[in-house]
């Protein structure tokens, strides 16, 4: 009878910590990324039809959207806070690629939590730590926004810093990418500071003639012989800095910044771009919507009363409790958009939690059950004495 109990008691105890942990890294981010959906487009925004005559949800690309990874680097980053975090973001990307089946997935800055000063050796190896946690299929197309972190703040950033980060991810930082007749327009914000650093003059250069290009392709004009033609429509601009606001007071939701946060004041050039270069932008490009990170919060935003913004919050656990990441339908004439929630991290550990308070009272009753209640508390306060 003892021998028998004792195997059933450590099969149980095998089955609890191996069920607690196949649950808590592996089989959570099913349940919770199955929660979420493609949203519909709405008729009401952009008309029945797509510029070919079907359907509009026919016509328009699934993009998915996230910000602020953080990859820890070798200096600030402890080992276990590194597994941890990186292996939380590699699960949920490979979990919500496989349910969710994005064309194109946008991330908006800040990969790396060290690019700004991490050596050659140290880059390298965050580089081949980025491509294991974010693989994708040849199906879907990644497209990766440069954020401070990754280059510097504007006073840190340097050539060979930029050209690093655009040779690794095979692209110009400011560009324009075309899907589906959709303009998707990619900003390098870090030097947006407009005071005429050779970074900021080359950047905003790129930027005129990009806005240049645009309104000649929707004004369909013959007077602009030698310009890029893009499809006729406002694009999506995609930063990493948000526009200018005050602060995040007008911000709500389960991941907008914490109460006692949302009244402070951002610093612009800091926390959000000037005001010059943000009416710049909106009025070199009259976007039709804005996706930006840097913050780690969410919030949306009108300016000017036309044009929206969106802030999508980090996808890191190092960052917040609750990370989560934008699903956007987007056609030439409208967009949808609808956030997905990943599991939360204080939930991972209450499993933990009860796992291993499961696993004392298991062994508990065991003791008790094998040597009877006194014997088990005399054993117990000799440990506490030791």
């Amino acid at each position: 009878m003892p021998r028998f109990s004792a195997r059933w008691v450590v099969l149980l105890v095998l089955i609890l910590l191996v069920g607690a942990f196949f649950y808590c890294e592996y089989l959570i981010y099913f349940p919770t990324i199955l929660k979420c959906a493609w949203p519909k487009i709405s008729h009401a925004r952009g008309g029945g039809e797509g510029i070919d005559g079907r359907p509009l949800d026919s016509t328009s690309v699934r993009a998915m959207v996230l910000s602020d990874t953080h990859l820890l680097g070798a200096v600030g980053g402890h080992w276990f806070d590194k597994l941890r975090r990186e292996w939380q973001m590699e699960r949920a990307f490979q979990t919500a690629l496989w349910l969710l089946k994005p064309e194109i997935v946008f991330i908006l800055g800040d990969i790396f939590d060290e690019g700004k000063w991490s050596s050659q050796k140290h880059w390298e190896d965050d580089v081949r730590r980025f491509h294991r946690m974010f693989r994708h299929s040849a199906e879907t197309e990644l497209v990766v926004l440069v954020g401070n972190h990754d280059i510097g703040f504007h006073y840190e950033m340097d050539w060979f810093k930029l050209q690093r980060f655009e040779k690794v991810f095979n692209a110009s930082s400011t560009r324009i990418v075309t899907k589906k007749g959709v303009n998707f327009l990619l900003v390098n914000s870090v030097a947006l500071h407009g005071d005429g650093c050779p970074i900021c003059q080359s950047v905003e250069k790129e930027l005129i003639k990009l806005s240049r290009d645009l309104n000649c392709s929707l004004q369909n004009s013959g007077s602009c012989e030698g310009s890029q033609t893009y499809p006729p429509t406002p694009p999506i601009m995609l930063q990493h800095y948000p526009l200018f606001r005050v602060s995040d007071a007008g911000c709500t939701g389960r991941d907008a910044a914490p109460p006692e946060e949302r009244h402070l004041l951002f610093r612009e050039k800091y926390d959000v771009l000037s005001k010059e270069a943000s009416q710049r932008l909106l009025q070199w490009f009259k976007p039709r919507l804005i996706l930006s990170g840097h913050t780690h919060s969410g919030c949306e935003v009108l300016h000017d009363n036309k044009y929206p913004e969106i802030s999508v919050p980090s996808f890191s656990w190092r960052n917040r409790n609750n990370p989560s990441f934008i699903l956007a339908s987007v056609s030439p004439g409208s967009f949808a958009m609808s956030k997905c929630f990943l599991p939360e991290e204080s939930t991972v550990i209450g499993v933990y939690c009860s796992a291993g308070g499961c696993l004392l009272l298991l062994l508990l009753a065991h003791c008790v059950w094998m040597k009877g209640l006194l014997q088990c508390l005399s054993l117990l306060g000799k440990h506490k004495s030791l």
